[in-house]
């Protein structure tokens, strides 16, 4: 088999490295480095392929989300709650002005 041949992966872990692609893409991540993202992903929770016919496959675990859940705070987390709030005014001033451009 060669290197990036998915046909040993599920549909199901197919579909869940096209999704997190997809998530990549929309914070403006390139479409390469999104899907290598992707699938370094899905081999991290799922351990690889797991289509091999013998029925028996490996639970998933799913730490790499959660990291990347908890990661996620932590800056906003971290500032104080004057600057929380200053930014937040600032993000609604600029949606105003931006739907009435529109």
């Amino acid at each position: 088999m060669p290197r990036g041949d998915k046909s040993a992966y599920t549909d199901k872990q197919k579909r869940k490295a096209e999704h997190i692609a997809e998530s990549y893409e929309s914070r403006g991540v390139s479409e390469p480095e999104a899907k290598g993202r992707a699938w370094a992903t899905v081999n991290k929770e799922s351990g690889g392929g797991n289509k091999s016919g013998s029925g028996v496959g490996k639970p998933e675990t799913h730490g790499a989300s959660r990291k990347g859940g908890k990661i996620g705070g932590q800056a906003a987390a971290s500032r104080p709650k004057a600057a929380r709030q200053a930014s937040a005014k600032k993000a609604a001033q600029t949606r105003k002005r931006n739907e009435s451009d529109s």
